[in-house]
């Protein structure tokens, strides 16, 4: 039983974020939406000598009783309602989602208070810009992933995309996947036979379409 759950407090004495640890993890400001406070007197353990679970349990209690700021339940920094659950940053609720706080960062950014007012891009950066940009967007981005589809009347598809591709032909990616690796037993989905993923993108003639 390695684990334990931790606050930080406010100089008023009321926590600012709870969370659930092992080791010296409640020092560390890495994995966080929120410093630790530099004072350490102000960083307390909760409960000690938690199995992993019973950490998570303490963690999703303390988030619930003292509540979040991010969806107006309470006080708290954390975004996430403890445990493994994931954060919850972009709900309706969510205070960068409000009218009041994108005027107010409208105002801030507004006229000479924008670091670039007075300095226009030129066209060289602007290029260089755009050409930085196309490595992550599209078909000529380097993490972009080539796949072959076959379907049952002999017809082949090369393209870049399979998520888009999916959404836009009514087709799932999902089901594709499995038929990619040969999980479940899957044979095709819908008219596809066939799904492989291409070590690179084709240098030669156009993809086939349908």
């Amino acid at each position: 039983m390695k684990y334990y759950t931790y606050a930080y407090l406010r100089e008023d004495g009321t926590p600012y974020y709870i969370g659930k640890g092992k080791g010296k993890r409640w020092y560390y400001k890495y994995g966080k939406n929120c410093k630790p406070p530099k004072d350490r007197s102000r960083i307390i353990k909760l409960k000690q000598n938690l199995t992993e679970e019973e950490a998570f349990k303490h963690e999703i209690y303390m988030i619930a009783v003292f509540g979040k700021k991010c969806d107006g339940t309470g006080i708290l920094m954390n975004v996430a309602d403890g445990g493994n659950a994931p954060p919850k940053i972009y709900g309706d609720k969510h205070h960068m989602k409000t009218e009041e706080y994108r005027k107010r960062v409208s105002e801030k950014l507004k006229g000479k208070n924008n670091p670039r007012w007075g300095k226009p891009l030129s066209e060289e950066t602007k290029k260089k810009m755009s050409e930085k940009l196309k490595q992550y967007i599209g078909e000529k981005s380097s993490t972009a992933k080539w796949w072959k589809l076959t379907f049952n009347d002999g017809r082949e598809l090369v393209m870049c995309g399979l998520s888009n591709w999916c959404k836009e032909n009514g087709y799932s990616k999902g089901c594709l996947g499995r038929l990619a690796k040969g999980k479940e037993g899957r044979k095709k989905h819908k008219d596809i036979v066939s799904v492989e993923e291409l070590a690179h993108s084709p240098t030669q003639g156009a993809p086939d379409t349908l």
